[in-house]
């Protein structure tokens, strides 16, 4: 068995973020979203993966390189543009050949790993099986209906859903996918749909199934879902001390100081990650936050964020919720007239009080 990443999105939700990065490199407590899934993979057994890169396929790559890192052989798929996660699986059959395979997207989390939905589909062999979930929100995601375990009908975020059982975003299928991609025609947004391909396999009376996960998973397309699956990883975080931490500062709960780090007069309540080479230096890092590389945090608190590598934050009372992206200044200004200055990119968001 194979499998296939997806990585090409653009993450629009997510910018100004993503003008500069690729989603799947927004690190989750200090590590890129993308290694969950590739890990996740991985321990399922499957050694021979596909990415599928668009336009940020250098960054990728740097991230991932040949695979050996995680024991396993990479090997990249250039998509010309996002053109639908069917277009994806069309661009790939070279790589995939007659093999069965998982189809994973490189921006979701699934905290329990895909060993049991792999497992499911060797056993009893269907041609194509979906991995759902009970969600409040099935508007918002492609949707299916089940009679006796088999899906039946699928319905891209529909006004009215008809169950709550959302697509996750992690596939398995055998050869017959091709097929069925290639007797569907581009959606209004001009994209081969894989809903619209696993629709064509139902109506051909081809076998798809579905496991339902009861586990923690999470689409990490926008700010509130990053900030969440944050949260839930570094609950799950063993404590550690490797960096320094001096005799005034105190650490409550799960605090991880990874080696290179330094916190001096500061308090950590966790549970928290601080990165290598960061230093936090009088100052509050409040539970679920991890701070990334490099960073710099001082005389200031911060509490439920995220702060990417060489950011630096300085003289701020308090900041939660939020997430601060690569090599970015947050500081009180010291001199008069007191005044918000700002330098920011497209659709940043910024709230003051």
């Amino acid at each position: 068995m194979k499998a296939l990443i997806l990585s090409g999105g653009k993450g629009t939700r997510l910018r100004p973020i993503t003008h500069t990065s690729a989603k799947q490199l927004i690190p989750i407590a200090n590590k890129p979203i993308i290694y969950y899934g590739l890990e996740a993979i991985r321990d399922a057994g499957i050694t021979d993966i596909g990415i599928v890169v668009g336009e940020t396929k250098n960054e990728i790559k740097t991230a991932l390189g040949d695979g050996k890192k995680w024991g396993v052989k990479l090997t990249y798929i250039e998509q010309e543009a996002p053109l639908g996660l069917a277009h994806a699986v069309k661009i790939s059959e070279k790589f995939l050949k007659k093999d069965p395979f998982v189809m994973y997207l490189g921006d979701n989390i699934v905290k329990d790993g895909v060993n049991s939905f792999i497992d499911e589909f060797k056993k009893s062999k269907p041609n194509a099986m979906i991995l759902l979930a009970h969600v409040k929100n099935p508007q918002e995601f492609g949707v299916a209906e089940l009679k006796n375990g088999k899906v039946v009908r699928l319905e891209e975020k529909p006004g009215k859903p008809k169950t709550d059982l959302a697509l996750v975003g992690v596939y398995l299928f055998d050869h017959n996918i091709f097929k069925a991609i290639r007797h569907i025609k581009p959606s209004r947004r001009n994209e081969l749909e894989i809903t619209d391909a696993i629709s064509y396999l139902i109506n051909k009376k081809f076998s798809v199934q579905s496991h339902i996960i009861t586990g923690w998973w999470k689409d990490t397309g926008k700010l509130e879902d990053l900030l969440e699956a944050n949260r839930i990883i570094l609950d799950g975080l063993e404590p550690s001390r490797k960096g320094r931490v001096d005799s005034e500062s105190k650490l409550y709960g799960k605090v991880v100081v990874e080696k290179g780090a330094i916190v001096s007069k500061s308090v950590i309540r966790g549970p928290a990650i601080i990165g290598s080479g960061a230093k936090i230096t009088n100052s509050y890092i409040g539970p679920f936050t991890s701070v990334s590389s490099n960073a710099v945090i001082e005389n200031s608190e911060i509490e439920h964020s995220m702060v990417l590598e060489n950011s630096k934050i300085e003289n701020i009372s308090r900041i939660e919720d939020s997430l601060i992206g690569k090599s970015v200044v947050v500081s009180k200004y010291p001199h008069k007239p007191a005044a918000y200055r700002f330098m920011l990119g497209d659709s940043s968001q910024v709230g003051v009080v």
